[in-house]
């Protein structure tokens, strides 16, 4: 196809958009002649966005401080340090906590790989993908931001774009229920309460009706060898 033929087909298709004949796009952020400039298509459930650090129900930290979602991250986006809890007032359940967290959003290409070796869920992901920042510094995400409030939701920052449901499917409950997953854990629970959210029920797919509690899973110290095949 010559250069000729490819801008006959823009021009096509960019005439027709005006008509209202086979739309493809969704308008969006630019007041339109139709009045929707604030539609967005739905995401999916798995969506990939903005990173959130989730508490137990009774309000303590996940998060242990271990680091495996900075040495796992493909981009070097994260960083890390760790500290021990004190004993008086932890933290977190465990002997350590995180004490800073930080995500570059610069260089964060979603690809949820640190919500995979995360051993406590702590680090999940939302649907939130609409963010701009003013300043590189509002893009470096610190452990202020990404810790859930006490109710369990997510933070909302001045420059994102929250919308109803963007904070109801997170990315780590989900792999643990998979249905292409082993059928040998197939309606098993094994994952830990959420604050706000409690113990998130299995995915659509898996009948939850008949879903086994694995003894301790409601716990801080659940076990999660038995999770490592279902994503």
């Amino acid at each position: 196809m010559g250069y000729l033929e490819g801008f006959a087909i823009t021009w096509r298709k960019f005439a027709r958009g005006f008509v209202g004949d086979d739309i493809v796009t969704t308008e969006y952020s630019a007041g339109t002649r139709s009045g929707r400039h604030d539609e967005k298509r739905p995401k999916p459930e798995r969506f990939h966005g903005r990173h959130v650090l989730n508490r137990y129900e009774d309000g303590m930290e996940k998060c242990i401080g271990c680091e495996l979602c900075a040495g796992v991250c493909p981009a070097r986006c994260i960083y890390v340090r760790g500290r021990d809890n004190d004993p008086a007032d932890p933290t977190s359940p465990g002997e350590r906590y995180g004490y800073v967290y930080e995500i570059n959003y610069l260089r964060c290409i979603h690809c949820d790989l640190c919500v995979e070796a995360c051993p406590t869920e702590a680090i999940t992901e939302s649907k939130l993908f609409e963010f701009s920042f003013t300043s590189r510094e509002d893009a470096i995400y610190t452990k202020d931001e990404l810790v859930v409030g006490d109710d369990g939701r997510p933070k909302r920052l001045p420059w994102e774009d929250w919308r109803v449901g963007d904070d109801e499917f997170t990315s780590g409950w989900v792999r643990a229920t998979a249905p292409q997953g082993s059928a040998a854990y197939e309606n098993r629970v094994a994952w830990s309460g959420e604050l706000g959210y409690g113990v998130r029920a299995p995915e659509a797919g898996q009948a939850s009706e008949s879903a086994t509690v694995v003894p301790g899973s409601h716990g801080h110290g659940h076990d999660h060898a038995h999770d490592g095949g279902h994503h």
